[in-house]
């Protein structure tokens, strides 16, 4: 197997009913209500921004978390599940989303923060590097990654399916490829924790030398 066909497999996964599914598990108060907790956390390292982009934004969940913290952030963001993108744009809180994958994305201008969350774990390994570039490019200076965490690279399969879920270092490798990020702070959130579960998800907040 070729690397376009690394590519359009991963593209064509998440944009048919594979991720149409994962668009229907991603809802609900609780998870709106976890994410705002989440993202408090993050806000208050930063403080106020205008702008945000988010990669993989599927639904929204996580926008419609910082628009309750930051109710007036201009949003934006990248999804390429057309069911996603049309309940996006239905919710109304977006100046723009674009219906194309994140790999192709271009920053029409940098953003104060641009974010991943639970999207890179998805990509391909041999995408990595266009991914960590796009996410630093987008950026005027701050970046989150949010994903599974392992010290090296590991593969799992995902609901089934092999090649679609790749646990590593990715705030790591992304620091390496970009020595002026400063890592600002991490965290880790438990898929058991009493108040605001949230999948185990492990954090890092990065910022630009400006």
């Amino acid at each position: 197997m070729n690397d376009i066909n690394y590519k359009t497999e991963q593209e064509q996964f998440w944009s048919g009913e594979f991720g149409d599914a994962y668009v229907d598990r991603n809802v609900g108060e609780d998870l709106l209500e976890s994410n705002t907790a989440f993202f408090a956390k993050i806000f208050a390292q930063t403080g106020p921004m205008d702008s945000i982009l988010e990669l993989g934004a599927n639904r929204g969940i996580n926008l419609q978390a910082i628009k309750r913290l930051l109710p007036n952030v201009q949003l934006e963001a990248v999804e390429i599940n057309k069911t996603a993108y049309e309940l996006l744009r239905q919710w109304g809180g977006c100046v723009r989303v674009y219906h194309q994958s994140a790999l192709e994305f271009s920053a029409p201008q940098p953003y104060d923060l641009s974010m991943v969350k639970g999207v890179l774990i998805h990509i391909h390994p041999d995408y990595l590097d266009k991914m960590y570039d796009v996410l630093y490019q987008s950026s005027k200076r701050w970046i989150l990654i949010a994903e599974y965490y392992n010290p090296t690279p590991v593969e799992i399969a995902y609901r089934g399916h092999a090649e679609r879920l790749f646990k590593r270092d990715f705030a790591g490798e992304l620091m390496d490829r970009y020595p002026d990020l400063r890592l600002v702070d991490y965290g880790f959130v438990w898929h058991r924790d009493a108040r605001y579960p949230l999948g185990d998800t492990t954090w890092f907040l990065m910022e630009k030398s400006i």
